[in-house]
């Protein structure tokens, strides 16, 4: 037979333990009693009266995140896929009204998130929902504080994660925006090309214009060297025409070495004698001489007209 003592102790010790309760760290318990709402305890270790109170539930009141994945059209008549992140909390001091006003806060939520992403979407093109994503966050955050604090729950924030267009747009803006990179290579590159024939231009025409500086420097050394060579004759008692004649043999003549010298030179027939050099000289005094009339009776040709 059991002692009843022992058996009152035992019940006493049951009942004290069932009197006493821990509450997590942000938690908020709802205690009832004979099924009607009695109080909400926070955390620490709690009391209540055994048999008549109980716990009735407990809502965290850290901050939960809830992701919707909606599809819904642009404007431009493309089917998308959109996730809204949704971080919200149990207001601390409407724990009453989380707990009995609402039953599924999660299928609340997610039906404005519907709600408000398919009266946002369709208003804009494509582009336009990634560039303005943050304008739909902001609209699905003020439709959903407004709606769900008064069931106590505070919307943190709201953020559009992802955007998912259909495969076949994605492939398609893909080949755009290739197509796009590649006409804009393709004119740096034309660019580039007409830059440097512009260089080059100039790089040639700068050249030309130093050889010819070049070559008309040498020119007028030649003819400064000929008027002094000229004047060395003159002063021996050569005159004139004579010295000029004897200058242009010994050119013929230092010529006709320096082709010869040349090993790899193309075969050139060139008149050797002494009266060659006289020649090329009065031949070349005869064409200076019919230059020179001819200028003249073109100059005094629309004289001539004229009267």
């Amino acid at each position: 037979m059991f002692n009843p003592i022992f058996i009152v102790i035992i019940a006493g010790i049951v009942v004290l333990l069932a009197s006493f309760f821990t509450v997590k760290q942000q938690t908020g318990a709802i205690i009832e009693r004979f099924g009607k709402f009695s109080s909400i305890r926070q955390s620490g270790l709690q009391f209540k009266i055994p048999f008549i109170d109980r716990i009735a539930g407990k809502l965290s009141l850290k901050i939960q995140q809830l992701d919707v994945i909606v599809e819904t059209k642009t404007l431009d008549d493309v089917f998308v896929k959109i996730k809204v992140s949704v971080q919200y909390k149990v207001i601390k001091e409407k724990v009453y009204d989380a707990f009995y006003k609402l039953d599924y806060p999660h299928d609340q939520i997610t039906s404005y998130v519907f709600d408000v992403v398919r009266a946002e979407v369709p208003k804009m093109k494509l582009d336009d929902v990634f560039v303005k994503k943050d304008d739909v966050a902001i609209a699905v955050k003020t439709e959903l504080n407004d709606a769900m604090s008064n069931y106590g729950y505070d919307i943190i924030k709201t953020l559009v994660t992802d955007i998912d267009p259909d495969s076949q747009v994605k492939e398609a803006m893909n080949r755009i925006n290739a197509s796009e990179r590649e006409k804009i290579a393709a004119q740096f590159e034309g660019d580039a090309q007409r830059i440097l024939i512009v260089e080059r231009a100039k790089a040639e025409a700068e050249s030309k214009r130093l050889q010819g500086q070049g070559i008309a420097d040498q020119r007028r050394e030649i003819a400064r060297g000929l008027e002094e060579s000229v004047e060395v004759l003159n002063k021996v008692g050569i005159n004139s025409q004579e010295a000029s004649a004897l200058i242009v043999v010994t050119q013929h003549y230092d010529t006709l070495q320096s082709i010869g010298q040349e090993t790899n030179s193309n075969l050139i027939l060139l008149p050797n004698s002494p009266q060659a050099g006289s020649q090329m000289l009065n031949d070349m005094v005869a064409s200076f001489t019919a230059s020179n009339q001819i200028g003249e009776a073109m100059k005094n040709a629309p004289k001539k007209i004229k009267e």
